[in-house]
């Protein structure tokens, strides 16, 4: 074997490995988002993918062709030119979206060029309202506000009669204390 059959082993090797890898990530993920990085300078995708770490997601740069392998049936009419970085969320897909959206207000970069959100394909514009969502735990939280108001409520108003009524007895007693006198 040459040394060049060796390299082109090599080569094939690793980018065997790099799909694989990144088949793994479009497995666990929930939400991925594809967009153009370009334009963004190294420490701004170094405070992005920090941001998304934060939340539970990543940011990917891989080459189109191995990208367009490793996802698969996932989104059979990806059509990608340009560099791309895959946004992978894993837990809570908001999170990561808000994180995005926000290095877009600030930096105008990167954009998107579509979304596999839910086993859905979605547009740059979908992405954005999604993450003008609250967050998971916030809705949860929502929720059980709404569900306790009315208890809160009732319990208020059953109180309110048996405080009505001793501050009724009280004045009576405090008429009836000042009439003895």
């Amino acid at each position: 074997m040459s040394t060049d059959e060796k390299k082109k082993s090599q080569n094939r090797q690793n980018k065997e490995g790099l799909v694989a890898e990144i088949s793994k990530k479009v497995e666990k993920a929930n939400a991925m988002v594809f967009t153009n990085y370009q334009g963004m300078t190294h420490k701004q995708l170094e405070e992005l993918k920090k941001g998304l770490k934060a939340a539970n997601a990543e940011l990917v740069v891989t080459k189109n062709t191995l990208l367009k392998i490793a996802v698969g049936d996932k989104a059979k009419d990806l059509q990608l030119d340009q560099p791309t970085a895959t946004l992978f969320a894993y837990n809570d897909p908001i999170a990561p979206l808000k994180e995005l959206a926000k290095s877009i207000k600030a930096l105008k970069l990167p954009s998107i060029k579509l979304a596999i959100f839910e086993g859905k394909v979605i547009t740059e514009q979908d992405v954005l309202k999604l993450s003008t969502l609250p967050s998971k735990d916030v809705l949860l939280a929502q929720l059980v506000g709404n569900l306790k108001g009315p208890l809160f409520g009732l319990h208020r108003a059953l109180n309110w009669n048996m405080q009505k009524l001793v501050m009724t007895l009280k004045s009576v007693e405090q008429k009836k204390g000042g009439e003895q006198k």
